[in-house]
Formats: structure tokens, C-alpha cells, sequence
């Protein structure tokens, strides 16, 4: 684990050279989840009792039982993998897809999250240029064509920064409820975990969201995720459906957990008032 001053973090919008990093990120970030999901499926009760229905009906059809046992599951098991959202990260949800990173960084403009530990610190971070790992130069881009629909799905992407290193992610869908802003992942490179990098980059949209007159911010997360749920109820979200008296009915329907095999919960929805 690397010390990570979190002051000297300059959190800007995703530039076009930045889109690989950013996916090695997700990519890091992601491993697992599905696995963990799919476990999640499996040990439902209602999913036990379907599968061992099916070893029953097998059983009389093979004559072997660690056959009959396993090839439901086996089979279920290709089926999540095939149809479940490949992009369900750590504390994000499937919205928008990974593989539309490519496009957020269109007609985007200079601009970074204010961060909270340099009032405190007094210092103001400072951008530095990217180191290289060599002389080589990069080849040129080829101008991407993106779809208006495409872009939009995209959302906004802002970086973590230090040192000329990209150590961190956040996303942000776009703007489709007036006030309504929703967290789509959080993304931090293994080595500066549980450093408060992730909460650095959060608070940070958090106050660039309530500046730009934003009332809440939903984050969705996987229904698996101690880690994640523990990280947002650290940082004052609260479960949907929990408090339902403070909650409105018309705008907490908007926002409904992802559901995947028999409507099994995927996703557990956080929100915060600002």
C-alpha cells in the first residue's frame, strides 16, 4: 500500500488518452463481483428448491446422481453468466455499460471537483504532466464517431490525479430528472485502497453536484457489497425503503434496484439528500 496525500489530489474530467487506464480500473475493480452475485442467485431459497426439482426430473432420466446434481447448477451458472450485467462493479451499478467509457470524454470541457482537504491543508494541488514509461510517442487518434445517444448513456467520468498517475474513478450518469443526480461506480486502484481516495472523489461530486443545484444523489450497489454498503453509510447515504415516511413514493420508484434471474436483487439503492 502507497501513502496517499489526499490534498495534493487534482480530480478532473476524463480525457480520450485516460479511457484505457480508466477501464484497467473498472476492470480491477469489477473482479469478482459477478462470481459473488451468482453465488448470491444460487443460495436463494426459492432457487434451491427449482434446482433440486430439476435433479429429481434428471434423476429418473440418468443413472448417475452426481450428474443429475450438477448440471442444473452447471447450466444455470452459463445462463447468469451469459445474461447477468457484465459491468456490475464494486459500489456502482450496470448503468451505463464500461465499454461506453470510450464516449464520455466528448464535448467535454477543463474542469475539476473541488477538494475538501485543501481548505483544510491550506494547499491547492497542482496538475503535473503524466509520466511516460518511454520515449515513444503515442500513435495518432482516430476520430471516434459517437452517437448523441451513445454519449448521453456515457455519462460524466472526473479522475484522480496525483503525481502524474491516475489512481482512482468516479462516474456520474447524465442528467435526466431535474435535481436528481445518480453515482454510477467508484473505482480505486488496489494500491491506494483504504486511503480515502474513494471518499475524497465522492465528497467531491457531492459539493460540485449541491453547487450546481442538485437536492439528491443515488448510488447503487451490489447486492453482495459489505464493503460498499459500509462505505456509503459512512458517508451518510441511506438505504432506500428504510426510512419510508422521509421518502418520496413518486421519485423512490424512479429508482429501483437492478433485478436479474427470477427477480432476484442485484443491486441495493442508497441515497442522500444534499
Amino acid at each position: 500500500m502507497v501513502r496517499l496525500e489526499l490534498d495534493q489530489v487534482v480530480m478532473r474530467r476524463m480525457k480520450e488518452e485516460d479511457i484505457e487506464m480508466v477501464k484497467a480500473l473498472i476492470k480491477e475493480a469489477c473482479e469478482g463481483n459477478e462470481n459473488r452475485l451468482i453465488l448470491h442467485i444460487l443460495t436463494r431459497p426459492l432457487c434451491l428448491f427449482i434446482l433440486a426439482i430439476f435433479s429429481s426430473v434428471l434423476r429418473c432420466l440418468v443413472h448417475s446422481f452426481i450428474l443429475a446434481l450438477a448440471l442444473p447448477v452447471f447450466l444455470l451458472i452459463v445462463f447468469l453468466k451469459l445474461t447477468m450485467p457484465r459491468a456490475v462493479g464494486v459500489l456502482g451499478s450496470s448503468r451505463p455499460s464500461w465499454d461506453y467509457v470510450g464516449s464520455a470524454h466528448r464535448d467535454t470541457q477543463e474542469e475539476t471537483l473541488p477538494n475538501p482537504y485543501c481548505r483544510v491543508s491550506g494547499k491547492t494541488p497542482a496538475r503535473k504532466p503524466r509520466r511516460r514509461l518511454g520515449a515513444k510517442e503515442n500513435p495518432p487518434n482516430v476520430a471516434e464517431s459517437v452517437s448523441a445517444e451513445r454519449a448521453e448513456a456515457a455519462g460524466h467520468v472526473w479522475v484522480a490525479e496525483c503525481d502524474g498517475e491516475i489512481q482512482g474513478c468516479i462516474f456520474r450518469e447524465s442528467e435526466k430528472r431535474p435535481g436528481i443526480r445518480r453515482l454510477c461506480r467508484v473505482a480505486v486502484s488496489s494500491w491506494y485502497r483504504r486511503e480515502g481516495l474513494g471518499r475524497l472523489l465522492v465528497l467531491g461530486l457531492q459539493q460540485r453536484e449541491r453547487d450546481t443545484g442538485a437536492r439528491r444523489v443515488y448510488a447503487h450497489v451490489p447486492y453482495p457489497s459489505k464493503v460498499g454498503e459500509a462505505f456509503f453509510r459512512k458517508l451518510g447515504f441511506r438505504l432506500r425503503g428504510q426510512d419510508p415516511e422521509e421518502e418520496d413514493a413518486e421519485e423512490t420508484q424512479l429508482e429501483a434496484p437492478e433485478r436479474g434471474f427470477m427477480g432476484y436483487p442485484l443491486s441495493k439503492v442508497f441515497y442522500k439528500d444534499l
